[in-house]
């Protein structure tokens, strides 16, 4: 039978013990780890939440490498084109990491309506589009298809169409500016098959999609000439050194840039999540080692008598110390149950009901995403527990120091 433990259980267990000195101590210490694991878990799960959210939202409307010719046009709109009979498409088999690659298009146009006018970029697609970066933020009707004969289909923001007032089934004049000064520009009709809603403004306020073969014609394109290729990878957390090896692999008259280097001031400001998270993990934390250091050690003065008496008896520290150590841990492990109860509940609702709304202007998104994952919440109740342990063995050291006939008659 183990002593320590069976001592320990037997104090935690005693009926004066909610009634003790330490009781309303021990009550807020528990509730210090409580709310500790619960602030971390919605930070860690907003904060990593946040962060995939965007950058899937940024890697669907532009890729994740985008390869372009070497030029210096800094403007979303494609003006040279490049032909598609490259060696790394239609599939870029030089590079393992590479998922997809899909040729697009884009030129600046005005969408002009009865009421209203909007400066749009088109964006050009083709048969090897991959729609499923796309298919979660449709909101209305139905995506276009291009895989046949050119047609008129376009989707359009859920922004652009309030704006415009349109609504799925509806055509609209589109004028695209030649680029040869004193020409008339370029007129398509395009009618709205579906409606889509990214939540990132600097899309949904700028873009439309539809046939780059349009883009072809107005341009005076061959078939086989696109404007840039957007690639997908396997592995995010790698996209730096898979956008060096497609880098290596395209021509010296191309240019390739991953979208971390071509939107630096939004993967800039997601880095600053990390910082903010390990703050407030060192934090509550802190708060908890605290609380418990503090219930230790009055549990250890409401119990100095026992502990001469054990001494008396034979009782070395170490034996003293673990029984304290037990009481100490059955209160940590109290914590951490309430609180994992608490904070994974409150993910969950936010997971399925969107509780929490967010102003897209400035997180990108209109809900606050959440990222559960079973192995961070394991891995941070087992960085709670250690530390908490390890800092109590400071408290308990204060045992050594009792004298078992003082501590006798102590009062």
């Amino acid at each position: 039978m183990n002593l320590e433990y069976f001592i320990a259980k037997r104090l935690i267990t005693a009926k004066d013990y909610k009634s003790s000195i330490s009781a309303p101590i021990i009550k807020i210490a528990i509730s210090a780890i409580a709310i500790g694991i619960i602030m971390m878990l919605v930070s860690v799960a907003t904060g990593i939440g946040l962060q995939q959210k965007i950058r899937d939202k940024v890697s669907a409307f532009n890729g994740q490498v985008i390869i372009s010719n070497y030029d210096n046009n800094n403007s979303e709109v494609t003006l040279v084109p490049i032909s598609k009979k490259q060696d790394f498409y239609p599939n870029f088999k030089s590079v393992p990491e590479v998922k997809h690659i899909q040729a697009i298009a884009s030129k600046a146009g005005i969408i002009r309506t009865e009421n209203a006018f909007e400066g749009i970029i088109f964006k050009g697609v083709g048969a090897d589009y991959d729609w499923n970066n796309i298919k979660e933020y449709l909101v209305e009707g139905r995506l276009p298809d291009f895989t046949k004969e050119l047609n008129e289909e376009v989707i359009i923001s859920r922004f652009l169409a309030d704006r415009l007032n349109l609504k799925v089934g509806d055509q609209f004049n589109t004028f695209f500016i030649k680029e040869e000064q004193g020409k008339m520009p370029n007129s398509r009709r395009f009618k709205i098959t579906g409606i889509f809603n990214s939540g990132f403004q600097n899309f949904d306020a700028t873009y439309i999609i539809g046939d780059i073969r349009h883009i072809q014609r107005i341009n005076k394109w061959a078939p086989d000439q696109v404007g840039a290729f957007e690639v997908f990878v396997k592995d995010f957390t790698k996209i730096k050194e898979t956008g060096d090896e497609v880098y290596d692999q395209t021509s010296s008259t191309l240019d390739t840039k991953t979208i971390i280097e071509k939107y630096s001031y939004i993967f800039d400001w997601l880095q600053l999540f990390d910082f903010n998270i390990i703050v407030i993990l060192a934090v509550m934390i802190l708060v908890a080692t605290i609380n418990m250091v503090v219930a230790l050690l009055v549990l250890i003065l409401e119990r100095t008598q026992m502990i001469g008496i054990l001494k008396a008896l034979g009782a070395n520290n170490w034996t003293v110390r673990k029984i304290f150590l037990y009481n100490a841990f059955y209160l940590i492990i109290r914590g951490l149950f309430w609180g994992n109860l608490i904070g994974i509940s409150l993910l969950l609702i936010q997971q399925q009901f969107g509780v929490i709304h967010l102003n897209p202007e400035n997180y990108y998104v209109n809900v606050a995403p959440v990222y559960i994952n079973w192995g961070y919440i394991i891995l941070l109740n087992l960085l709670t527990v250690t530390v908490c342990f390890l800092v109590l063995l400071i408290p308990s050291y204060i045992i050594t120091r009792i004298s078992p006939v003082k501590a006798i008659r102590f009062d």
